[in-house]
């Protein structure tokens, strides 16, 4: 009996020639003596059918066995033959064919493990040998798990990075990104010699931040990054954020300062700590906006009350902080606790300062400016939407703070810039005072520009709804105007305004008249008294006046106040904000409130700064009840955002036209979805008008220096402006009669404002109405015929140029 290659059997000897394979091949080995061949009767099968008969143990185990290198070398070695084959042992005798275990036996291959019986019993390990392999798993020392990594080990190799090109922190090529850095193309020589560990990388704007803000804002970031990094003027690293209100300059620091605390061309953070210095109604506000556009990722230290004690505590922690990654990068301070406590705040560095409604620091001789100046930091942003404000020298002292040299000594400007210029704005200037004044004014804004930057409000008419300015002159109740004469003829302070110079008793003369023009009831008192300027002045009052109450028809003003309100009130589900000078003003706004029933929130000096934020939110609530807030301008109106409202009243004007800008700025910002009407009331042909008409000429000044305005008309000499303790009883308005308005005659507009003016341009290029004909607003015009003269009104831009 034979077998083919793969073990199958033959039919019969004589089926294939002798000595060949079914397939032509050679005949296999025989594995058995011709004696102990037992042939059996076979059933002849085809070929392809023998194939499939199962291989017989032998050439099983031999199939079983690998021929990888690793086997046949250890086969090898052990002094077998490399032909493959493999051969049971020899044995004596062939064993009997009952005992088929020990057959198996003989068959079984070396190389092969036999299978254990699974049971359920654990296998248990000696202690001893289990504690040995403990203690050699825990002898062996920390490795670090990176390929060929040869640095030191221990904690702070778990942070090591990879070995490989610096990388930034953001993608600048994703799109929308905001990079402020990038860094110089290096040619492939270039890139062969350079220090991989010295590679600059981009600075990009952390997308979380770039996503929101709008194109202006993205222009504003990347100028203050320019600013703060040296890179705009080489030398100088401050810069003066100029934008006036609503443009979003918070948003702008913000992201500023995230990014500087977190990136840097050199591929670390550019600062360690930054310090944000703001009025003291602002810190909460400042907290919350980081905390809204940070989303948590940094943790500000505010500080917003404490004990003397506990606030140095805090302050020293903060300048102790050091290291790539500081646990409160940010610190909030108003101007006040900055003040009491700059000696802990002086004794570190912080690596950048942004000074809120940076105005404050206008006079340099004051100790808020002389304690930041000393500040051990080169980096310095100063916010103020209105840099100038009384001079031009205020304005040197904003932009010596920042980068200090840039205009020389503060004698040097007065004599460069300073004279030349004001001499060239007044309206009894030379023409050759006039064209130096030009020249040194372009000198002036040349060097100026290159660290500020300023956007005036128009720029938000495309995500605001439009805003209408009215400046609403209102005349004088009899009781009133016989008042206003009567101390003008017992105090006589034009006397006292020799060359413009005004003491304390002409101060004082201007608040008493500024306090009759709101409401007789203000100076009630110094009547009583019989003050001077007041003699006799009681016996003017009706019979039986008392303060207790509110008597709106004893003054003009709020007598247009209280018609505003009711029209308001029951026409509109608008809410309305009262801005005052005095606080005292404010008390008869409580009383009118309280007599007509209107829901109001109060805000002053007396409130403290955490209840303040709530009093906001709540206001701006669209479920809140409150229909008035009264906001006093001295006390916080900086920075408030009061959207809640579409109505704004300020009810005196003050010297400085910033505090009223600000205060004005207060409902049209971002946010803001009604159409806004804002009311300026002043006392027609008093010295409220006066003081109106000095803003005018201060905003005049603010627009050549900031806002590049060449046009702005001469409309008032500096002795007009002395002119204060006077009453024009025939005017309808003194302001019209001052700027020589060329469109209106017999007090009547005839040309309408020229095209493409708005409520930023000059006072001579607004609507002039001398009646209610030419008003757009609905509540003015029901209001006129309580008291109303004359009025001047512009909107902020065209009624449909769209919200995005």
């Amino acid at each position: 009996m034979r077998f083919d290659a793969l073990g199958a059997r033959l039919a019969t000897p004589g089926a294939l020639p002798e000595g060949r394979g079914e397939r032509g091949g050679a005949e296999p080995p025989a594995l058995f003596a011709p004696s102990e061949r037992r042939p059996r009767p076979v059933a002849r099968l085809p070929a392809h059918l023998a194939l499939c008969r199962p291989l017989p143990p032998p050439f099983r185990e031999a199939m079983r066995r690998s021929l990888a290198p690793s086997q046949l070398a250890k086969r090898k070695a052990g002094g077998e033959e490399e032909d493959g084959e493999w051969r049971p042992p020899a044995t004596q005798k062939r064993q009997k064919a009952g005992s088929e275990a020990e057959s198996a036996d003989c068959y079984r291959s070396p190389f092969r493990k036999p299978l254990t019986q699974l049971t359920n019993r654990p296998l248990c390990l000696d202690s001893s040998q289990h504690e040995a392999f403990i203690r050699s798993i825990l002898s062996k020392p920390f490795k670090v798990p990176i390929p060929n990594y040869k640095g030191p080990t221990g904690l702070r190799a778990l942070g090591i990075k990879r070995a490989g090109l610096r990388s930034p922190l953001h993608d600048p090529f994703e799109e929308g990104a905001l990079v402020l850095y990038e860094p110089p193309l290096l040619s492939a020589h270039e890139q062969l010699k350079i220090d991989k560990d010295k590679v600059p990388v981009h600075v990009v704007v952390d997308p979380v931040l770039s996503r929101v803000l709008r194109p202006h804002q993205r222009e504003g970031v990347k100028f203050l990054w320019d600013c703060v990094t040296s890179r705009r003027i080489p030398g100088s690293h401050g810069c003066i954020m100029a934008d006036e209100m609503g443009l979003g300059k918070t948003l702008q620091c913000i992201t500023l300062m995230w990014t500087l605390l977190r990136q840097s061309p050199d591929c670390k953070p550019e600062i360690e700590k930054a310090m944000v210095v703001s009025p003291s109604s602002l810190v909460r506000n400042w907290y919350n906006e980081v905390e809204k556009w940070l989303g948590g990722r940094i943790q500000p230290l505010a500080i917003d009350g404490g004990s003397k004690e506990e606030i140095d505590r805090k302050l020293v922690g903060f300048m102790n902080q050091r290291g790539l990654r500081v646990p409160s990068p940010i610190l909030i301070i108003s101007y006040e606790t900055f003040r009491l406590h700059a000696e802990a705040l002086q004794k570190g560095s912080v690596g950048l300062v942004i000074c809120d409604e940076g105005h404050r620091l206008k006079n340099s001789e004051n100790q808020t400016y002389q304690a930041l100046n000393s500040l051990n930091t080169p980096r310095r942003v100063l916010i103020s939407g209105t840099p100038i404000q009384n001079d031009l020298l205020e304005y040197f002292s904003l932009v010596h703070f920042v980068n200090s040299g840039i205009l020389g000594t503060a004698q040097e400007f007065k004599r460069h810039f300073e004279l030349p210029i004001l001499k060239g704005r007044d309206a009894d200037a030379s023409e050759a005072e006039r064209q130096k004044g030009e020249e040194r004014l372009k000198e002036l804004i040349s060097i100026v520009n290159r660290c500020l930057i300023r956007r005036t409000s128009d720029i938000l008419s495309k995500y605001l709804p439009v805003k209408i300015e009215q400046v609403v002159c209102c005349r004088l109740t009899p009781l009133q105007a016989e008042l206003y004469k009567n101390f003008l003829k017992q105090a006589k302070p034009v006397e006292e305004l020799k060359e413009g110079k005004i003491n304390v008793s002409s101060l004082s003369s201007i608040t008493s008249l500024k306090k009759l023009c709101n409401h007789p009831a203000l100076i009630y008192d110094k009547c009583v008294e019989e003050e001077e300027g007041f003699m006799g002045a009681l016996d003017l009052f009706p019979a039986g006046y008392s303060t207790k109450s509110v008597e709106p028809q004893l003054s003009g003003k709020m007598l247009v106040l209280d018609y505003i309100l009711a029209v308001t009130k029951s026409t509109s589900n608008d809410k309305v904000v009262l801005v005052s000078n005095y606080t005292q003003t404010l008390d008869l706004f409580e009383k009118l409130c309280r007599n007509r029933r209107y829901l109001y929130v109060r805000l002053d000096g007396t409130m403290s700064i955490k209840k303040r934020a709530k009093v906001v939110e709540r206001f701006n609530s669209p479920s809140s009840p409150e229909f008035i807030f009264m906001l006093s301008s001295k006390a916080g109106g900086c920075g408030l955002n009061l959207i809640g409202a579409n109505r704004l009243v300020m009810f005196d004007p003050d010297w400085n036209p910033a505090n009223d800008e600000q205060a004005m700025a207060r409902v049209w910002r971002d946010g803001q979805k009604k159409t806004c009407y804002i009311y300026r009331l002043l006392s027609t042909g008093t010295i409220e008008e006066k003081i109106f008409q000095r803003q005018t000429h201060k905003k005049a000044l603010s627009s050549c220096v900031v806002d590049e305005e060449q046009d702005v008309e001469r409309h008032f000499s500096l002795g007009e402006l002395k002119e204060l303790f006077s009453l024009n009883e025939t005017t309808i308005s003194d302001t019209h009669d001052k700027i020589k308005c060329r469109r209106c005659v017999n007090g009547h507009q005839v040309r309408p404002p020229p095209e493409g003016s708005d409520c930023t341009s000059d006072l001579s290029q607004w609507n002039h109405c001398a009646d209610k004909r030419g008003l757009q607003d609905s509540v003015l015009k029901a209001a006129w015929d309580a008291a109303v003269t004359f009025t001047f009104h512009h909107h902020s831009h065209e009624e449909q140029r769209g919200i995005p």
